[in-house]
Formats: structure tokens, sequence, C-alpha cells
């Protein structure tokens, strides 16, 4: 067999995937960008074979789960209490987007930090608008399509509410219980408002007037090397907590999604 027919085996075919503005009606995407994230930071699967996905945090403070057997299904994000924390919890639709839901597991896995947490303050730097009421603040993105909302009832018991909705009625919603820890519902709010588009593969892209998607061919190598960097940065930050503090690595930057690729936008 000539050389020429061995090296188109090995050539690489690119696939072409859109990258989707605003994210927030990016749709739900790949739960794995959320659970090999958290497993690569030590949680625990707990997942049933067949079932729902269940991971649970080294210390069994933490627990996220994902069921989509169930109606309306989605996320569900439990903290228990301890000396300093309420027992806590958070609900997130199925068609959350994963780098959004991520924004919230992810942070779980990470120190707190010692700066005091300002929810609105990521969404007033996207030129959110906000629109204050007697019992409650509602921020909406420059476009209608999200919002984020601190209610409270009349008993004075507040929690925060957040979602996102276009024309054609693809929509979904965030629940934070009065508890949740303000640093949480501020990395949530921060990827809410986040202008970085979320990346779907050809086929999973929402039928929705409201988006703008460009066309980007990509590599299942570079696929595959930013699927790599998200999970080598979480295992080196693992391993930096679990290390004396002398001799520590820094961990990688993930690359953005957006990158390489041909565009094409529409």
């Amino acid at each position: 067999m000539k050389r020429k027919q061995w090296q188109g085996w090995d050539t690489e075919q690119a696939q072409q995937h859109y990258l989707i503005e605003p994210r927030a009606l990016a749709g739900g995407g790949d739960i794995r960008h959320v659970s090999e994230f958290l497993r690569a930071s030590g949680w625990r699967d707990k997942s049933k074979t067949g079932g729902p996905l269940a991971m649970e945090s080294p210390d069994r403070t933490f627990r996220v789960a994902y069921d989509p057997y169930v109606l309306p299904g989605g996320w569900t994000v439990h903290g228990a209490s301890d000396g300093h924390q309420d027992e806590w919890w958070a609900v997130l639709g199925q068609q959350t987007p994963v780098e959004i839901v991520a924004s919230l597991t992810d942070a779980l896995t990470q120190p707190r930090s010692a700066h005091a947490p300002n929810v609105w303050a990521p969404l007033q730097e996207q030129h959110w608008r906000n629109q204050p009421h007697s019992s409650h603040v509602t921020a909406t993105s420059p476009d209608g399509s999200a919002w984020m909302q601190y209610h409270q009832s009349p008993d004075g018991e507040s929690l925060w509410w957040a979602g996102a909705k276009d024309s054609q009625g693809n929509a979904w919603t965030a629940q934070f219980s009065p508890t949740t820890p303000l640093h949480l519902v501020q990395a949530f709010s921060t990827a809410l408002a986040s202008p970085e588009p979320a990346m779907r593969p050809r086929g999973r892209v929402p039928q929705s007037t409201q988006i703008r998607t460009t066309s980007v061919s990509v590599l299942p190598s570079q696929l595959s090397a930013w699927q790599h960097a998200r999970i080598t940065a979480a295992r080196a930050a693992t391993w930096a907590r679990n290390t004396p503090r002398t001799g520590r690595p820094r961990a990688t930057a993930r690359p953005r999604a957006n990158a390489g690729g041909t565009r094409t936008r529409r």
C-alpha cells in the first residue's frame, strides 16, 4: 500500500461546531463539563448504573446531582450545615448551560476569596439594567433574554432567582436558598453575564431567533486538548491544596473555548 494512503487514514477530520451568544440561550450542553472537573478534584461518583448523575465532595459537605428522568429535571446542588454555615441548596433547570452550572460547582472545589462577595457587580460590568421594586431587585441583560433577581417575601425570607428565555419558548430558571453562600451566587452571576460564547456541536444548536452563531471547524484533537487542560487544572489545584505550601506549581490556565478553527458568522 502506498504511503499516501496510510497518511490519509491518519488525517483528522474537522468537525463543525458553533459558538453561541448569548451563552444563557445555548442550551444544556455536555454534563461531563461539570462532572469530569469534580471527579478530577477528588469528588466521588455516587451515581447508580443507568441512573442520574450524583457526585459527592471528599469531605461529604457538598453534593451535586443531575437528573433528566424526572420533570422538570435538571441540577441540584446541596451544602450540609457546619459550625459556620447553615444548610443550603440550589436548583438549576435542565437547559441551564453547563458553562454556567460549572461556575457554581467549580467554586465548590476552590478556597473562598477573602473579599466580600457582590452578586450585582458582574452584572453591572456587563451593563445589565437594574429594576428595583418594593419587595425585590431585578437585573436584566441588555437584550432582555436573561435576568437575576433578589426576592424578599413579606415574612422576611429572601432568595435569589435567575433564568433565561427566548421568544421560541426555550427557557430555564435557577433558584438559590436564602442560606446559599453569596460567593457561590456571585460565581453564578459572573458566568451568567459573561460575554464569552458557549460552543455546541452541529445538531445541538437551539432553534432561536435571539442567538448569534459563529460556525467553527474544530479538530477532535483540539476538543480533547481543551478538555484535558480543564481536567489538568483541576488536578493541579487539588494537588496544591493537599501539599505543603513550599514548591507548589501553578495550575495551567484553561484555553478559551473559541480558540482556533475556521469561523463563519451568521
